[in-house]
């Protein structure tokens, strides 16, 4: 147990002892490292399906525990030069360079056995008499802590933290029987998120499978009779997306970027669609923002990422997506489809709003939980 810790963002109370992170490390090897160097676990050694990589997009600074796809791989040889890199369920990875307080634990369900930290990223394995890695999570990952470490970050426009600032880096700890009962109380609610991010997902992709089915591979009721011509099925018609548009509106971009500012948001009025809202095939009600009415215009963009244009960064003007070729389906058909689809928008935006009551809530216990105010 350390004696003396520079900077501590909970009190400790009154029960609890005061640690660091390297007094919790496991006694097993390669407990507390580094992710490998740079060259050795570059794009050139990935593969199509082996021991998949945890990288930045698996790891959030929101208390998301773990996102488990968008993975890529090494192959189970190769893996093996990485032995102390490899982490399993109940390790904590910490993002060390680019968005500094970024904290994951991974999952004991899956989706795989064992992954690899990259070279941005440290890990820490607790040790389990000490430490309920769970409970480890939610202090070190807690709103508060994160912009604590970030402070502490060295480097100039890459921030980062080094191994030893992750050794030195304080916690509190109750007895392990407390830590697991605070730690069920915060899985709780995020267990229900998880639950309902499902939920979501199956939705949407009900949702996406039966456009398919029914508008791209023409598998729609019906087809079996349908003569078609050239790719267009009787009754339906091939038109330029602009054909499609009411006019006056037309297709239109936001407004110019110097234009709109974050010190124009308020707390209501006219919405305001950001990429990070569009969720699949829907835009995400609960985080979208908003600015004042007298700000506001009618404006709408779209987006369709293969016709975009750009070498760093892909984009799109309205001329482009005036050509876009639509094939449109009679309209009755249209309106079963948006029916079906509709069901499935409506339950998705009443599941975000729960998660965003749901995640309001945690943040709210989580400091008083850390903090022994709340006892469980």
């Amino acid at each position: 147990m350390t004696t003396s810790v520079s900077s501590l963002i909970y009190p400790v109370p009154k029960g609890w002892r005061l640690y660091t992170a390297g007094d919790i490390k496991s006694t097993e090897p390669h407990s507390c490292v580094a992710g490998p160097f740079g060259s050795k676990i570059s794009s050139k050694y990935f593969v199509d399906d082996g021991v998949p990589i945890i990288r930045g997009n698996n790891l959030k600074d929101d208390l998301t525990r773990f996102v488990p796809n968008g993975f890529v791989f090494v192959s189970d040889a190769r893996a093996q030069e990485y032995r102390p890199q490899h982490v399993r369920g109940g390790d904590l990875v910490f993002t060390c360079w680019g968005t500094i307080g970024q904290v994951g634990l991974i999952p004991e369900d899956g989706p795989y056995p064992e992954y690899i930290i990259s070279n941005k990223q440290l890990k820490l394995r607790v040790a389990s008499s000490i430490a309920d890695p769970r409970f480890c999570f939610y202090y070190f990952a807690s709103p508060r802590y994160a912009e604590y470490v970030r402070s502490r970050s060295i480097g100039g426009a890459v921030p980062g933290i080094n191994l030893g600032i992750l050794k030195s880096l304080a916690i509190a700890l109750p007895p392990i029987t407390v830590q697991r009962r605070i730690a069920d109380v915060l899985s709780g609610y995020d267990d229900l998120i998880e639950n309902n991010r499902r939920r979501m997902a199956l939705l949407e992709d009900s949702a996406r499978k039966l456009y398919n089915e029914w508008f791209v591979r023409l598998r729609f009721p019906g087809y079996e009779h349908t003569p078609i011509t050239n790719g267009v099925p009787e009754g339906w018609k091939r038109k330029p997306l602009e054909a499609l548009c009411m006019e006056g509106d037309g297709i239109q971009t936001g407004p110019f970027g110097s234009q709109l500012h974050q010190s124009d948001y308020s707390e209501d009025g006219i919405p305001v669609v950001m990429p990070k809202d569009l969720i699949g095939f829907r835009i995400s009600v609960s985080s979208i923002a908003r600015i004042p009415e007298d700000l506001g215009s009618p404006e709408t963009a779209g987006v369709i990422a293969n016709r975009a244009k750009g070498a760093t960064m892909p984009n799109l003007n309205t001329s482009l997506l005036r050509s876009v070729p639509i094939l449109i389906a009679p309209r009755r058909l249209q309106e079963i489809y948006a029916e079906q689809a509709d069901t499935a928008t409506q339950l998705c935006d009443v599941l975000d709003e729960q998660n965003q009551r749901l995640r309001t809530a945690r943040d709210l216990l989580l400091p008083r939980l850390m903090s022994g105010e709340l006892a469980v």
